[in-house]
């Protein structure tokens, strides 16, 4: 069996990220739009939303 010097050198190293960088490092062509447009049109589809079943339109 290793001694507990044995093991302390042989350790394996961490584990790189190099695959999650080089997936973000693509630009898209697509639409950019800020998150923050996002959640507000987001909030304002939801308030309409409970006005229209308050306030009947027929």
């Amino acid at each position: 069996m290793s001694t507990r010097k044995d093991r302390k050198k042989s350790a394996p190293m961490p584990a790189s990220s190099a695959g999650l960088l080089r997936f973000f490092e693509d630009d898209n062509q697509g639409i950019k739009i800020r998150p923050q447009y996002v959640l507000a049109l987001s909030a304002a589809l939801a308030v309409i939303s409970i006005l229209m079943r308050v306030f009947p339109v027929i």
